[in-house]
């Protein structure tokens, strides 16, 4: 067993959930959150858990929320704090977005994830981990099927948000990571995708094992190699 502990952001189901269930199977205390009061799969994984897993409540959209969080946290040490949270509307043409649903997916894919970063950084051990789940979608250099153009933009906007974030605290020793799980068979992957979520996370959570300890900011795939940006 381990004294480590995770704050997973967004860990009701599929990738959240998954990232705190192979957490919690290593050992590891886990917080998890949820949005609303509806009971999730992480409920029953925490009943299961023997105290090692907790479930907090959070809609990261909404600042008030994550002050909230942070203030009932305020005594913990955190080796891993983690944000997984997206949300796409569709493949729907740039010039076709309505404003709303534009606000909606940057506020919910990147400034949201930037907020929580910023407000439980102190929380973080000083040789800790700070990680967000982007995509392959949010890669430019990648990008040469097009299609699916507000989700890629706020992914892309997430890893630059990140990149701006490592550089204002370049001399912290946080481990900075930008995770792309693959395309996995969830809500936004589809029914197609080639990976399950248990082909996925186990990778995920051994590339971000395998950086702990190294400062910086890295931009990798859930079988650790690097990503373009």
């Amino acid at each position: 067993m381990s004294d480590r502990t995770a704050l997973v952001i967004g860990a009701s189901r599929t990738l959240g959930l998954g990232l705190a269930t192979e957490y919690s199977h290593r050992g590891w205390n886990v917080i998890g959150t949820v949005r609303g009061t509806s009971r999730t799969g992480l409920h029953d994984l925490a009943e299961a858990s023997g105290g090692r897993v907790t479930v907090e409540s959070l809609d990261m959209t909404k600042p008030e929320q994550i002050t909230a969080l942070r203030e009932r946290l305020t005594e913990r040490t955190l080796d891993l704090l983690f944000v997984n949270a997206a949300i796409t509307r569709g493949d729907i043409p740039i010039a076709d977005v309505p404003e709303e649903m534009f606000t909606e997916v940057m506020v919910t894919n990147a400034l949201s994830p930037m907020r929580v970063v910023e407000s439980f950084r102190s929380l973080v051990a000083p040789m800790g981990t700070i990680g967000v789940m982007s995509s392959r979608q949010g890669s430019i250099g990648l990008n040469t099927r097009g299609g699916q153009d507000l989700y890629r933009a706020s992914k892309s906007a997430l890893n630059q948000l990140m990149r701006s974030y490592a550089v204002r605290y370049a001399d912290a020793a946080h481990t900075l990571l930008l995770i792309n799980p693959g395309h996995v068979r969830t809500e936004l992957g589809g029914p197609e995708a080639p990976l399950t979520i248990d082909q996925s996370i186990p990778g995920v959570v051994d590339t971000i094992d395998r950086h702990s300890g190294e400062p910086g900011l890295k931009f990798l795939d859930y079988q650790d190699q690097p990503v373009p940006w």
